[in-house]
């Protein structure tokens, strides 16, 4: 055998050797623990209902689903690492339209492509907002509480935590036409401290964060952003009902993976994940911590998503909120 056909007999080994490799290793895929990277700090919506679906993944595919929380920059840097991480299904995106509907007409530079670097996998369901004020705020209702900010313009506050909370803040202070001061933070938690404290006025937050809260009578709930009353606070009026029109913002959530991780990999991480969401037990449990729970197919998923961009730069436009 000549050198030649000898060098081209070895790669054609290795190209193969190369291929069955990584045959194997999607076929025996996980065969290591999974990182699940949210956007939002410990404590959030998202991530109280994460670890939930997480220990009944890992029951299902025999490996530990590891939950990093990667706070800040609206959601960015989550979505940006996972962006960049090797597509080998090991690291994927838990995330709500934060990252994936509002930040593109929220932020001037963006990191990264929410449909171009990443692949979809699963939606998991919604995350019900509503409108939480300070006990020390006179007001018991919607109707109140627009009538006390007049009354009082540019006094009252509202903290926002994610991209639902701000552009619930600004789409409820441009409907009702009030003055309002927005203060920004990087996560619910905090935010939610800052309006336990009294120095906030009034937040939007998903119904995990607050509710409990509520119970306690240390913040009053006042309507929910959904347009129509939600299953999870029936109590509870939806802002349009309240008096304000034309208003429904809802958070979701979905599983996503970087883009070019094999199919094979998606189909079965998304089976996996829809088997726990249909369970009647498990739709149950996450109902009691807020969230509306439900599946979808990666093709669902990817068109969603589209839908979504084009829903909340609407959103974003109609509430007069700019680009930072």
């Amino acid at each position: 055998m000549t050198t030649r056909r000898f060098a081209t007999a070895i790669l054609a080994a290795l190209a193969v050797s190369a291929f069955t490799t990584g045959a194997n290793a999607q076929a025996n895929y996980p065969a290591r623990s999974i990182t699940l990277v949210l956007p939002f700090a410990a404590g959030s919506g998202t991530d109280t209902t994460t670890r939930i679906i997480s220990k009944h993944l890992a029951d299902a595919l025999g490996q530990q689903f590891i939950v990093d929380n990667k706070a800040g920059a609206n959601g960015s840097i989550a979505a940006t690492y996972v962006a960049r991480a090797q597509p080998d299904g090991y690291t994927l995106l838990v995330t709500t339209n934060t990252t994936h509907s509002a930040n593109p007409y929220l932020l001037k530079q963006l990191s990264y492509d929410p449909v171009k670097d990443f692949v979809a996998i699963a939606r998991t369901g919604d995350l019900p907002f509503m409108l939480l004020v300070n006990p020390q705020v006179p007001a018991k209702n919607v109707k109140e509480l627009v009538a006390y900010a007049k009354a009082n313009p540019g006094k009252l506050t509202y903290a926002s935590g994610s991209s639902s909370s701000s552009v619930s803040g600004a789409t409820f202070a441009k409907q009702a036409n009030i003055d309002i001061l927005h203060v920004p933070y990087k996560s619910s938690p905090p935010a939610l401290s800052d309006l336990l404290g009294g120095r906030i006025t009034m937040m939007f937050v998903d119904v995990l964060t607050g509710q409990p809260h509520v119970k306690n009578g240390d913040l009053r709930a006042l309507a929910v952003t959904t347009k129509s009353r939600s299953a999870l606070v029936p109590d509870l009026p939806s802002m349009e009902e309240a008096g304000v029109p034309n208003f429904d913002i809802t958070s979701w959530q979905g599983y996503f993976a970087p883009a070019g991780t094999p199919k094979d990999i998606i189909v079965k991480l998304n089976a996996e994940i829809r088997k726990i969401i249909d369970k009647p037990e498990i739709k149950a449990e996450l109902a009691t911590r807020g969230m509306d729970a439900f599946s979808s197919s990666p093709e669902e998923m990817e068109k969603f998503v589209k839908d979504q961009l084009v829903l909340w730069e609407r959103l974003v436009k109609d509430a007069g909120i700019e680009a930072q």
